[in-house]
Parts: C-alpha cells; sequence; structure tokens
C-alpha cells in the first residue's frame, strides 16, 4: 500500500523522535544502484551523532522558491554560510541536481538497506561512487540494462 509523503513522513518523524528505528520502503530511483525505488527497504535511526558525508539521510530539503521536499539522498559535502552549516545531498541514481538542508531538517539516517527478500545490502559511504560521476550515466544505463 501506498502511503502519500506528506501522511507517512510526519509519522515517521514522529517514531524516530521517540529514538525508534522505523522502517520503509523507498519509492523512486534516484539512489540506484544502492537503493531500488519499491523494492528495498531502509532501516532508519535517530541522528545520534553529526552527519557526516556518505551518510544517507531522510531530510526536508528546501527547493528553490522556498518549497519543501522529503528526500532519502547521500550527504555529498558540508558547506558554511552566515547561519551555520549547510548540507548539501544528491541521489546516487542523479547525474545532476542537489538538494540543501540544514541539520534542522534531518528526519533520520539509514543504518541498514535490505533486499525484498529481507537480506542486508551493502551500506557503503559512497566515496567510489561520488568520484565516478563523471561517468554515472554510462555506469547506471549499463546497471539498468544488466541487474533489472
Amino acid at each position: 500500500m501506498k502511503v502519500a509523503n506528506e501522511i507517512l513522513i510526519p509519522e515517521l518523524a514522529r517514531l524516530l523522535a521517540e529514538e525508534k528505528e522505523v522502517r520503509f520502503t523507498p519509492s523512486g530511483n534516484s539512489m540506484r544502484p544502492f537503493i531500488e525505488g519499491n523494492k528495498d527497504s531502509v532501516v532508519l535511526t535517530p541522528l545520534t551523532r553529526a552527519p557526516r558525508c556518505g551518510d544517507i539521510l531522510l531530510v526536508h530539503a528546501k527547493q528553490p522558491g522556498g518549497q519543501g521536499i522529503y528526500v532519502l539522498h547521500r550527504l555529498v559535502r558540508i558547506e558554511h554560510d552566515e547561519q551555520g552549516e549547510l548540507l548539501v545531498l544528491q541521489g546516487d541514481g542523479n547525474l545532476q541536481g542537489e538538494e540543501k538542508c540544514r541539520v534542522a531538517d534531518i528526519i533520520g539516517r539509514v543504518r541498514r538497506i535490505e533486499n525484498p527478500k529481507g537480506r542486508a545490502k551493502l551500506l557503503t559511504r559512497g566515496r567510489i561512487w561520488h568520484a565516478l560521476l563523471p561517468f554515472r550515466g554510462f555506469l547506471l544505463k549499463i546497471y539498468r540494462h544488466t541487474m533489472i
């Protein structure tokens, strides 16, 4: 059963605020190849430490024009501005485009990724994958044709 983000995410945030782990199945392909939308599930935990590059975070990011959007993306860098730390996220399956948010916008951090059979998938920091950004389009095309 698919539940709208406007209903699901606040409930996940409430449970995480109670220091509980939550599991859900994200949709979309922006985290491919590490998370397959509508197939893999993720286990989220509350953020108990400062976010680090490579963390996969569920956040309420601000879009240009001030609209907010919920995304489950990887933290690729931390910038600083007059208001403090600015977290920059990007989906592993995205070739361009980034989201920005503050630490206060983090809802949870991915602790585990599971395939549809419940087996843990490799949870990496994504450093090599991020370094391959210029070649990602080609690699993702190969992945789509061979793995799906």
